[in-house]
């Protein structure tokens, strides 16, 4: 085993509220189109960015509104377009005057702006609360120290540096070469779980994860008992998930269990 070294915010519930009241604030809507068109300050863009990796919901919402901008801007294009094809007389002729493009209304698009974001609340607010829930928990393992003090084992913490780089299949490669030589170390296959599951494989992250929680003796038990949990969440899989996360004894595991009931 290679051992273990043990601004404000626009909440879920001010999300609710909004919608509630029919409105959008308009706070909300010119703070995310500054931020998608690159007009904030350099401050203030690290600020949203920070609040953005601590609110899973806000980062919903924002995706959510570019999404929907895009489809605004392409849309005003194409009718755009349409208008100034009317303009061109059938025989296709040499236009010696500028041809006139007529722009859609703020209103028009603000309107339909609003019914699409509208949607996208809908979905937030009512799509699947597994979703939800794995979103708002799920961080990877900050893995191990990569201090590579023997040889024997410089190929594990050479993954374990992807790792830390966010580069989960090049890590996820280096590990599954050690895995086929050493296939009961725990090590190895919780770093490997936690990995797939990281790479959005949750499938080979269960498998990896049972074989780490089968060592009982395991230094890396309650965590692969908490990520065991969160696999079978992002599965759909809920009773099975609940059953990992009573089965732990990290603080982790018992927020998320106050969320599922």
């Amino acid at each position: 085993m290679y051992g273990k070294t043990a601004s404000v915010g626009f909440s879920l519930e001010k999300i609710r509220t909004l919608k509630n009241n029919s409105n959008i604030t308009p706070e909300l809507l010119e703070t995310i189109e500054r931020y998608h068109n690159g007009s904030m300050v350099q401050e203030e863009r690290i600020a949203f960015e920070e609040q953005l990796s601590q609110d899973a919901d806000l980062k919903l919402v924002v995706e959510d509104i570019k999404i929907t901008l895009l489809g605004i801007e392409t849309q005003a294009l194409k009718e755009r377009m349409d208008e100034f094809h009317k303009e061109i007389p059938e025989n296709r002729s040499v236009q010696t005057s500028t041809p006139k493009v007529r722009f859609l209304s703020f209103t028009k698009i603000a309107i339909a702006a609003g019914i699409i974001i509208a949607l996208g609340m809908f979905w937030l607010l009512n799509g699947s609360t597994n979703d939800r829930l794995y979103s708002k928990h799920f961080k990877p393992d900050p893995g191990l120290p990569t201090t590579m003090s023997s040889s024997d084992n410089f190929v594990f913490y050479d993954g374990m540096v992807n790792y830390k780089q966010g580069d989960y299949k090049k890590a996820i490669s280096k590990w599954e070469k050690l895995d086929k030589k050493s296939p009961g170390n725990d090590t190895i296959n919780y770093f490997l779980g936690v990995a797939y599951l990281a790479d959005k494989n949750a499938d080979e992250a269960v498998s990896y994860l049972n074989k780490t929680i089968a060592n009982s003796e395991s230094v890396f038990l309650e965590d692969a008992l908490y990520y065991l949990g969160l696999a079978y969440l992002k599965s759909d899989r809920t009773e099975a998930a609940i059953q990992e996360f009573q089965k732990s004894k990290s603080e982790k595991s018992q927020e998320i269990l106050k969320d599922l009931k």
